[in-house]
């Protein structure tokens, strides 16, 4: 029985576990979510490399009788020195790192949100402090996609109207979807469920679509926008998770 095994993975936690050993969660391409334990102390090579946001080559031995994983070996070929370096990178990390906890590694589309967690991270690393805001909502808005639970905001849910240029659009926290104005206002819904997305937020979301974040900084917005944007992607998040993070209100 083969008790080795190679991933592809990414550092998200590193908590204590007993007096000298540490149990890392790591998000792999091949499996999603991994737990395994890395002995030694605070000198240990192996610890020092399986800090959070590290990512590449895992080597695991398992003892599936004994459900139980150790962290053999890990070559690191991402390190983002930056991310520790900055309390804006570093907030902005741990959001998108407890976000990927929460909804179970992105729900087995392991590679891809590997891949986006790697890319995001890499922004981060070199990140100004002003950006750093728009690269965490520009992760908020791709990661319930590959949740598949991503509305369009382009038009309404009820009846189908594609919005203006220039009109807003209302998302709905109980339905998970965009009503147009007249349908907002027909609706028996609380209005105080109902969030505005602006033409400037929904131009900007749609200008990052698929955009490879290290190059946000070029796609600004203003502030209302900005905020209008951050507020409608973690409310989205929140709906499918259940709850609200503590991680994002920093």
């Amino acid at each position: 029985m083969t008790r080795n095994f190679t991933y592809s993975a990414l550092v998200l936690r590193a908590r204590p576990s007993g007096i000298d050993n540490r149990e890392i969660t790591f998000l792999t391409a091949e499996a999603g979510l991994i737990r395994a334990t890395v002995f030694g102390g605070a000198k240990s090579k192996l610890r020092a490399h399986t800090e959070p946001y590290h990512q590449g080559t895992l080597w695991i031995y398992q003892d599936s009788a004994k459900d139980f994983r150790k962290v053999s070996d890990f070559d690191v070929r991402f390190w983002r020195p930056g991310i520790r370096e900055g309390y804006e990178r570093t907030m902005t990390a741990v959001s998108v790192a407890e976000t990927i906890l929460e909804s179970c590694g992105g729900g087995g589309e392991w590679a891809a949100s590997l891949a986006l967690a790697g890319r995001t991270l890499n922004a981060l690393d070199q990140a100004s402090a002003g950006t750093c805001r728009r690269i965490a909502v520009s992760f908020f808005w791709h990661w319930p996609e590959l949740l598949g639970q991503r509305p369009d905001i382009r038009r309404c849910a009820s009846c189908a109207c594609e919005a203006s240029g220039d009109g807003v659009l209302w998302y709905s926290r109980l339905q998970g979807s965009f009503l147009c104005a007249p349908c907002a206002a027909r609706s028996q819904e609380p209005r105080l469920n109902f969030l505005s997305l602006g033409p400037g937020a929904r131009r900007w979301l749609a200008a990052v679509e698929g955009l490879d974040p290290a190059l946000l900084a070029r796609y600004t917005l203003d502030q209302t926008a900005l905020e209008e944007a951050e507020a409608f992607s973690t409310a989205l998040i929140a709906g499918i998770l259940g709850k609200r993070l503590a991680s994002w209100n920093y």
